[in-house]
């Protein structure tokens, strides 16, 4: 149905239009495809063919022949839509019993046309037999979708006559949680019209759900001075948000018009409101995708890693200012030149930043570069010969061994992982603080983590799904990932974890953190772990942020880090979410443990670093 392409993969809409029971099947899906639609919707059995119990049995023909689509039209172009007057969870029993007949029987026309994807409909909010249903046919493995159509807000929730206001997220919940959050169900949404707007936090929690498509009525289009159907702002407002997570639309003719207006509309809409910014084609393809944090102390870097890394300029332009205010601080009346090292120097981004500013300032610098990896030093090796004209010490060696002929005025690195500390910076930094003098000054000075709960059902099914086959689906539980976070929500905002500083002269260092945080869900929702961002200090005002309220303009080098749960926690409004967090470690690793306090007890995440720990050597 989704059909993607090169450089339009974000910006093209893929639109499907919802025909009601046409004469002509296929007729239907080539006029659509002419007015350039990409998919149907449409019931897969056919009113002309009675459904009714005969001597305890159903007529065998249900709807039209098989043969009046190709297999491959039937799997690709067709959604199916089942009966939506069948009530399989009824209170009345013979109806019960007689839907569940005709539901099964639909179910198994579905998979006889091998169609992608079924749609049903959630009508109330008891649908425990529903989900039996389904969910048997579920775990034994059949091939398509099934799509939940719902109203993002239901109509009690307006109507002056409803004694009970029901809210449709509570239904979808219930029903994918029978279900065990199978990764098979998706939701269909209806948006309202334009007299009842949806409150942001609701449209934000749906964001965060499997949302694989839209429907628009033509009816809520409007018409400009040109005589188009056009969208309000309100409506354009929630196709931009659900943008992000690259849904398709459904268009359901209501009223009278030229069908292919709609999609033409659609496609301007798709141009109109993507914003192609440099993070988003930075990160094309890794929406939601989980990457393992990296062991930087015990695994040399590759090349492509750090070609990565030096794709940011925003972060590097950063450092360079940094660096810059630094040295001007350096007292210039001394006659003394700056001793700057670059420690964990990679390929050099950093050290040409500090030779940038020597020249900026036409100061004179003496560098050093310090870089354990022996691939990453042949490539400093040609730099210091043929692009910074022998300026630069090069020095192979371990920072927290090395033994520098003099001490350093300013010590420069870029070790921080998602999670600030995650990569082992305070181990390295504090290693390297040896040769930094008492005067000295660390690039960053500190950096601070932050916590917060997250629901996201992608990606714990990610996990779910995704076991190496050498890993218990308990290891992979209680491992950190960093992922750039698409399909989720944000239950409350972060709070502030661990800070450290540096340099930091204590007698005794001390590493290993500890800290309790409390949050108070302000919507009823599905607590699946939490996201860690940081926040980091270079130097003075100068600062790098991937916190969500204070993330650094166009920077792209840190994704957020999830911490997971075993399993998805359903948190009410009001409820607080009470975590505890430790950061261990021993005489060669370190590692992080977590455990959930509230709204229920959970155990203790990787204790002793079973599952997950960063190796020191």
């Amino acid at each position: 149905m989704h059909e993607e392409g090169g450089d339009e993969k974000r910006k093209r809409m893929s639109v499907g239009l919802y025909v009601s029971c046409p004469a002509n099947i296929k007729g239907a899906i080539e006029t659509i495809f002419e007015y350039g639609y990409h998919f149907i919707v449409t019931q897969i059995t056919h009113p002309n063919y009675a459904r009714v119990l005969q001597n305890g049995k159903f007529p065998q023909n249900i709807g039209r022949t098989d043969r009046v689509l190709k297999s491959s039209e039937w799997s690709r172009l067709v959604v199916g839509e089942l009966t939506a007057s069948i009530d399989v969870d009824s209170e009345v029993d013979h109806i019960r019993e007689h839907s569940k007949h005709l539901f099964l029987q639909e179910l198994g026309f579905a998979t006889h046309l091998s169609v992608p994807a079924i749609l049903i409909q959630l009508t109330k909010p008891n649908n425990i037999q529903l989900a039996h249903i389904l969910n048997a046919k579920l775990t034994s493995g059949f091939s398509y979708s099934v799509w939940v159509n719902l109203p993002i807000i239901h109509p009690s929730r307006y109507s002056p006559i409803s004694e009970t206001e029901y809210d449709t997220w509570d239904w979808w919940n219930d029903f994918r949680t029978y279900c065990n959050y199978d990764k098979r169900l998706g939701l269909v949404l209806d948006i309202p019209d334009t007299k009842h707007t949806v409150p942001s936090c609701e449209l934000d929690r749906w964001i965060g759900e499997p949302v694989k498509a839209i429907v628009i009525p033509t009816s809520f289009f409007l018409i400009n001075q040109h005589g188009k159907p056009v969208l309000s702002r309100t409506h354009q407002d929630i196709i931009k948000k659900f943008m992000s997570i690259d849904v398709q639309y459904i268009i359901k003719p209501d009223s009278e018009g030229d069908l292919s207006l709609y999609i033409r509309y659609l496609h301007f809409l798709g141009k109109k409101l993507y914003v192609q910014d440099t993070m988003s084609e930075f990160v094309q393809g890794c929406e939601d995708f989980l990457q393992n944090p990296l062991q930087p102390l015990t695994e040399h870097l590759e090349t492509n890693i750090y070609e990565v890394f030096e794709k940011d300029q925003v972060k590097y332009d950063t450092y360079q200012n940094a660096i810059n205010k630094a040295v001007e601080a350096f007292h210039k009346e001394s006659g003394e030149v700056p001793v700057v090292m670059v420690v964990g120097a990679g390929r050099g981004p950093l050290v040409q930043a500090v030779l940038n500013v020597s020249y900026t300032l036409n100061r004179k610098v003496k560098v050093y570069a310090v870089e354990k990896n022996p691939y990453a030093v042949n490539t400093l090796i040609d730099r210091v010969k043929n692009e910074w004209c022998n300026k630069v010490t090069l020095i192979n060696e371990d920072m927290r061994t090395y033994e520098p002929p003099e001490k350093a005025d300013i010590l420069v690195s870029e070790l921080l992982g998602s999670f600030g500390d995650n990569e082992l910076s305070p181990e390295c930094l504090d290693g390297a603080q040896r040769f930094l003098k008492k005067t000295g000054i660390s690039i960053p000075s500190s950096y601070t983590s932050y916590l917060a709960p997250l629901q996201s059902i992608k990606i714990f099914n990610e996990i779910r799904s995704n076991r190496p086959a050498d890993k218990t689906l308990q290891t992979c539980y209680e491992m950190p990932y960093v992922v750039h976070l698409v399909n989720y929500y944000q239950i409350a905002p972060p709070q502030e974890l661990f800070r450290f500083t540096h340099p930091n002269w204590s007698e005794r260092i001390n590493n290993q953190r500890y800290k309790k945080l409390r949050f108070q869900c302000t919507q009823t929702s599905v607590l699946t772990g939490f996201a860690g961002f940081f926040e980091t200090v270079l130097y003075k005002e100068v600062n790098l942020s991937i916190h969500p309220d204070t993330h650094t303009p166009d920077m792209v080098s840190w994704f957020p880090i999830v911490f997971p749960l075993h399993e998805p926690i359903h948190v009410t409004e009001g409820n607080i979410i009470e975590v505890s967090f430790w950061r261990a470690e021993s005489q060669d690793k370190v590692w992080y443990e977590w455990c959930l306090e509230s709204p229920v007890k959970g155990c203790i995440m990787n204790p002793d670093g079973r599952s997950y720990f960063l190796k020191k050597y």
